[in-house]
C-alpha cells in the first residue's frame, strides 16, 4: 500500500466515519510526515473544516482551488481571505506553516560550512524551489567560511526558459559581500537533468563572478523530488 495513502476505500468516506488509526494526525504521529498526502498534511494544520466540509475536504478544496500547497502557501493573504472559511486567523496560520518551513530549513545550513554539507544544501534548495510551476533561477549567497548569508530569487522565466542575466547576478553578490555562490533553478518538467544552456550559463557567470573574487562552487538543478549537481557531474 502507498504510505501516503489512506487504506483504500476510506478517501470516498467522510473523516468521522475512519477508523482512529487511520485518521491523519494518528497516522502522522506513528508513521511520520511522509505517511501523508499533501491533503491530509494540511487537513492536519487546519485542525477542522468549514460549513459542509471536513477538514480533509475543506483541504481539496483548497489545493484544488490554489492548484498545489506550494501555491496554496504562497499566495497573498488577500487572495487567501477570498476564500470561504479562512478567516484571518487561518490565513495567519496557513503564512506561520510556510515560515516554519523556511526557518526550519535555513537554520540546517546556517552556521555550518555549505560545502560541509551537501545534503543539507539539496534540501534546502529542494525546499525552496520545488513545486514552482514555471521556471525560477536563484542563487544562495555566502561568506568566505561558506556559510550562508542569504538565497535570492533573481529571476522568473516561463515553463520551459528563464531569461537570466549576469550583470545582475554580479550586482547581487556585490551587494551581499558575498565570496562565493551556489547557482540553482528548476525544471518545472520534473526532470532534474542539466541542458547544455545550463552548462554554458553556468561557465558564464563563473568566468563574470571570478573577475570580482567571488567563486561559483556548483549550479543545483531542482526537479520533482530530487537534484543534480553539476559540480559533481563535473560541469563546473
Amino acid at each position: 500500500m502507498d504510505g501516503r495513502k489512506p487504506r483504500a476505500g476510506l478517501r470516498e468516506l467522510p473523516l468521522h466515519c475512519w477508523p482512529r488509526g487511520e485518521l491523519p494526525r494518528e497516522r502522522l504521529l506513528r508513521q511520520g510526515v511522509e505517511s501523508l498526502s499533501d491533503a491530509e498534511l494540511l487537513a492536519v494544520c487546519l485542525g477542522s473544516g468549514t460549513r459542509g466540509m471536513d477538514a480533509l475536504s475543506f483541504a481539496r478544496h483548497l489545493l484544488g482551488r490554489f492548484g498545489g500547497l506550494r501555491e496554496l502557501l504562497g499566495a497573498h493573504p488577500r487572495q487567501l481571505a477570498q476564500v470561504y472559511g479562512l478567516g484571518p486567523a487561518r490565513v495567519a496560520l496557513l503564512k506561520a506553516v510556510l515560515g516554519v518551513g523556511d526557518r526550519y530549513a535555513e537554520a540546517g545550513i546556517a552556521d555550518r560550512p555549505l560545502l560541509s554539507d551537501s545534503a543539507g544544501m539539496r534540501r534546502y534548495l529542494l525546499h525552496k524551489l520545488s513545486g514552482y510551476q514555471r521556471e525560477v533561477f536563484g542563487c544562495v549567497f555566502m561568506d568566505a567560511r561558506h556559510r550562508l548569508l542569504g538565497f535570492e530569487i533573481l529571476f522568473l522565466g516561463s515553463v520551459d526558459r528563464t531569461s537570466v542575466h549576469p550583470r545582475e547576478v554580479l550586482k547581487e553578490a556585490l551587494a551581499c559581500n558575498a565570496a562565493a555562490v551556489v547557482l540553482a533553478h528548476n525544471h518545472p518538467s520534473g526532470n532534474p537533468e542539466p541542458s547544455a544552456s545550463d552548462v554554458r550559463l553556468t561557465e558564464e557567470l563563473r568566468l563574470l563572478l571570478m573577475r570580482v573574487e567571488v567563486r561559483v562552487l556548483d549550479h543545483v538543478v531542482v526537479g520533482h523530488g530530487q537534484t543534480v549537481s553539476l559540480a559533481e557531474r563535473g560541469l563546473i
